[in-house]
């Protein structure tokens, strides 16, 4: 009886921690994109790069990037679906600042990670101090934490915009 009990609650520990990695898939992303619109001249880091898609992304999120990207954007590299930086929503940001992160706890598997920052605090514009929300549905894979989706929020709609459903779009050549 007493090794049951203890192996529930190593269970239990163990389920608890796991839930924990969560943010890590996030901080990765979060991490290059810092290091993408800091000052510091670095080489642009591709979130969406063969190793990352491999260990960051879930196997669905995976088979629609590739999809879209049989459509690449107007861009250097003439691989990438976006014309864009799809976590700061935009083609242009000053060092990210202030950014937090949370996780919300999982419902039906899916963990929600919010990222909040300023994008444009180095502008002269009037939301140039306004936040940016970025949501991060993380599902586990494997016994890993992977993204699912990316959502933005659009802040002349106010409608959160789905990642996937824009590779989706992309994909069918829209």
């Amino acid at each position: 009886m007493k090794t049951i009990a203890v192996v529930i609650a190593s269970l239990i520990a163990f389920s608890g921690a796991h839930a924990a990695d969560a943010t890590a898939p996030v901080k990765e992303i979060m991490d290059a994109t810092k290091s993408n619109w800091a000052d510091n001249n670095s080489d642009w880091t591709d979130i969406f790069d063969a190793g990352r898609l491999d260990h960051l992304y879930s196997k669905d999120f995976v088979a629609r990037y590739q999809a879209a990207a049989q459509f690449p954007a107007v861009d250097d590299d003439g691989i990438s679906p976006f014309d864009y930086d799809v976590i700061v929503n935009g083609q242009d940001a000053c060092p990210l600042e202030d950014l937090t992160m949370a996780a919300a706890p999982a419902v039906n598997g899916t963990t929600e990670v919010t990222v909040r920052f300023k994008k444009s605090a180095c502008s002269d514009a009037p939301d140039a101090k306004d936040y940016t929300t970025v949501r991060f549905e993380v599902v586990e894979e494997a016994g890993q934490p992977v993204i699912d989706d990316i959502v933005t929020e659009n802040v002349e709609t106010q409608a959160r915009d789905s990642l996937k459903a824009t590779m989706a779009l992309i994909a069918k050549g829209q």
